[in-house]
């Protein structure tokens, strides 16, 4: 109400005020939520980007071990054996193999942990 209140009393006021509106959601725009999108875009890609011999998870929470890989298909083999066949936009994401760690390295892990 009292935006048209003040509007109605200043015909040019009302037009700079949806100018400033523009504006600024321009800027909001092009300096925070595109950015932030593309970033976003990338990260989704790169975490898509498997190889054979990685493991990676699927959208739909399997795991398992990348058999084969084309433009258009991914092989997954499961632990359980099960050789599963996905759409690249399937894959959520590639799963880092960690080294084991040494006797020495996880007792003196266990020793720092107890105290």
């Amino acid at each position: 109400m009292l935006l048209f209140a003040a509007s109605s009393s200043k015909s040019g006021s009302g037009s700079m005020l949806i100018l400033i509106y523009l504006v600024v959601f321009g800027l909001f725009y092009f300096f925070y939520l595109r950015p932030r999108s593309k970033k976003q875009k990338a990260q989704r890609n790169d975490a898509r980007k498997v190889a054979v011999g990685d493991r990676a998870q699927t959208i739909g929470g399997i795991v398992g071990l990348v058999t084969a890989h084309t433009d258009s298909v991914v092989t997954i083999q499961c632990d359980s054996g099960a050789v599963i066949d996905f759409v690249p936009s399937a894959i959520a994401r590639r799963i880092g193999v960690e080294a084991p760690a040494t006797a020495d390295e996880a007792q003196s892990h266990e020793e720092g942990t107890s105290n």
